[in-house]
């Protein structure tokens, strides 16, 4: 059984590539101090506007303490605010100007990140994934 874990698994090969594939991003991001990772949340803040935590975690598929500690960082940074809300446990966030202005310098760091991506897994698989990520997003997969 052990062989066939180490040899077959796909939980595994894909953790290995997800290291490698944000690792390519990291980088690409690295000049301006941001991870691939925040800079997910903070698009998240930017397309929804006032970003409740619930809805990005679901959107991002995070897990409520990862989503906290960023955003915690990123609003010690002064990229994320927090916004008044009736229900003092949900912390809404939205993006600051200076979280705007890093996402507008870091778009073609991320795009030299992307085409590397691209280049490394082939548009075939990159094409996979999106297609992936739909059925997951439609309830294809256990959470």
């Amino acid at each position: 059984m052990i062989d066939k874990i180490a040899g077959e698994c796909v939980a595994v090969r894909l953790r290995m590539l997800s290291r490698v594939i944000t690792t390519i991003y990291d980088n690409a991001l690295r000049p301006l101090d941001l991870k691939v990772s925040q800079m997910n949340i903070l698009v998240a803040a930017g397309k929804m506007g006032t970003a409740r935590p619930v809805e990005v975690c679901e959107f991002l598929h995070l897990d409520v303490s990862t989503l906290s500690r960023n955003v915690e960082r990123m609003r010690a940074r002064g990229w994320l605010e927090v916004v008044p809300d009736e229900d003092g446990r949900a912390q809404p966030f939205r993006l600051t100007p200076q979280g705007r202005n890093l996402l507008e310098k870091a778009g073609p760091a991320w795009s030299v990140a992307q085409q590397q991506v691209k280049n490394v897994l082939g548009d075939a698989f990159v094409e996979q994934v999106y297609q992936a990520m739909k059925r997951v997003n439609k309830g294809g997969a256990a959470s």
